[in-house]
């Protein structure tokens, strides 16, 4: 097959714009003509070899960010928003929605953003009776699926953050030790406590209080959490600025996640942390022995580990309570999770309950041909007492059936046997399959057929 042509012009026309050059002087940097340069931002010609190897030697650029940038997850995005029961007369073709997520991204996100306030404005008007005579029951967007897609969309690497946790735990101690020490120096006083708080830092009393019943993995991650609101505030808030948050409540919430993410960071240093990734073939077991942390941290550290020059595997990460609620996600592959209606019942994520602490592989195809490994587990976290309450739920990790040799678990599996792909899909209303045992609802993007002297797997036919 013929290479396949490279159409950046968006990205093309963002790193011009964040390097401050007019397009005279990009051109000139590039070794081309304006107007050639002119016709590659506005996709009309593809990017050369020559412009390519230009981006990186003239400005450092990975190069394979031209490639792997939003674009795909816009257009999944829009498929999935589309597929809404409110646009059924009107259902773009696929190569339309690609032009949009290539040349128009901005527009693509709006457009996003608008339908997401209109199905909030939907949620609301049909919980009427709870939200009468509440203050704060104007239609807006959902704090927690605005800070979602900034962490989505950021490739779930925030680079600022991490290098700062990288030089906190760059003393070479265990981040618990150097966590308490850093403490001490202000003045705060560690003390672990048997009550229901899994972390409270008194002001008054200059004291942090931590759980004892919590495992030492979650100890280290609070207290790191908790670190991290204390030390580094301003480039938490500097972050949060650049984000521009429509809301104080989604701008409160992303302090949590920022706050998080330095934590798990500062457990699993980036450099340190990839190479023993490299080092064990990403076995979870031996990364949380190695780093004191536990399997879902573990999980969701690879799933981070997106610096440009020094990207490890492109994983998906995800969480699933016993409801199917999707809790917890995110995708540097191109697969892309359910954000309206429940996920796929065939992916093993969803089977992992039956067999709890074991896990479970799996091959699967999605309904645009691609491949990947996918492992689940299922988690309990106890409360500490016989009476209290136990959380349950499973967390899924995979990536692209080309990346699946770096992961000891898919030792022995038939990576080149066609049979060995189970056919999952994102979800019944954009999942093409018409002959799915497990479909819920028809796809939208197709008619059906109603015959009713005949009755197969479903009582009507897909066209």
């Amino acid at each position: 097959m013929p290479p396949q042509k490279l159409y950046a012009g968006a990205k093309l026309r963002e790193t011009r714009n964040q390097l401050g050059l007019t397009q005279k002087d990009f051109a000139a940097k590039l070794g081309v003509s304006l107007p050639y340069l002119n016709q590659m931002e506005n996709n009309n010609r593809p990017l050369s070899t020559a412009v390519v190897l230009a981006l990186a030697r003239e400005f450092g650029m990975d190069v394979t960010e031209l490639s792997t940038g939003d674009s795909e997850r816009v257009v999944s995005d829009l498929r999935e928003a589309l597929a809404d029961p409110l646009f059924t007369k009107t259902n773009p073709p696929l190569p339309d929605l690609r032009l949009v997520g290539a040349n128009a991204p901005g527009f693509a996100r709006a457009f996003l953003d608008l339908h997401r306030a209109y199905r909030q404005g939907q949620e609301q008007l049909a919980s009427l009776d709870e939200a009468l005579g509440r203050e704060d029951s104007t239609l807006r967007l959902s704090p927690w699926e605005e800070v979602r897609d900034f962490f989505h969309y950021c490739d779930n690497y925030i680079d600022p953050v991490d290098r700062a946790a990288e030089h906190f735990a760059a003393q070479g101690r265990d981040a618990m030790s150097l966590a308490t020490e850093a403490l001490a120096k202000r003045k705060i006083t560690l003390r672990f406590s048997s009550g229901r708080k899994l972390r409270h830092l008194d002001l008054e009393s200059s004291t942090l209080e931590i759980s004892s019943k919590a495992t030492r993995a979650t100890q280290a991650f609070q207290i790191l959490h908790q670190l991290a609101l204390l030390t580094q505030k301003d480039l938490l808030e500097a972050t949060l600025d650049l984000a521009r948050f429509q809301s104080d409540e989604a701008r409160a919430i992303a302090k949590i996640g920022l706050a998080n993410y330095f934590a798990g960071a500062a457990l699993m240093p980036y450099r340190r942390f990839q190479e023993a990734a490299n080092a064990t073939r990403h076995d979870l077991e031996a990364l949380s022995d190695q780093f004191g942390a536990s399997i879902e941290q573990v999980a969701h550290r690879l799933s981070t580990l997106q610096r440009p020059g020094l990207k490890g595997v492109p994983f998906f990460f995800v969480r699933v309570d016993q409801a199917g609620t999707i809790t917890k996600r995110h995708s540097a592959t191109r697969l892309q999770f359910a954000r309206f209606g429940g996920s796929c019942p065939l992916w093993n994520v969803h089977r992992a309950f039956e067999t709890p602490g074991r896990f479970l592989r799996q091959l699967a195809e999605t309904p645009d041909g691609m491949r990947y490994f996918c492992l689940a587990l299922a988690v309990t976290k106890g409360g500490g007492a016989f009476h209290a309450p136990v959380r349950r739920y499973a967390i899924g990790l995979g990536c692209e059936i080309d990346h699946a040799g770096a992961l000891v678990y898919a030792d022995g599996m038939d990576l080149g046997r066609e049979a060995s792909f189970e056919p999952i899909g994102i979800s019944c209303r954009i999942c093409e399959r018409d002959a799915c045992h497990q479909r819920s609802v028809p796809p939208l993007e197709r008619r059906l057929k109603v015959d009713h002297d005949y009755r197969d797997l479903l009582p009507y036919r897909i066209e």
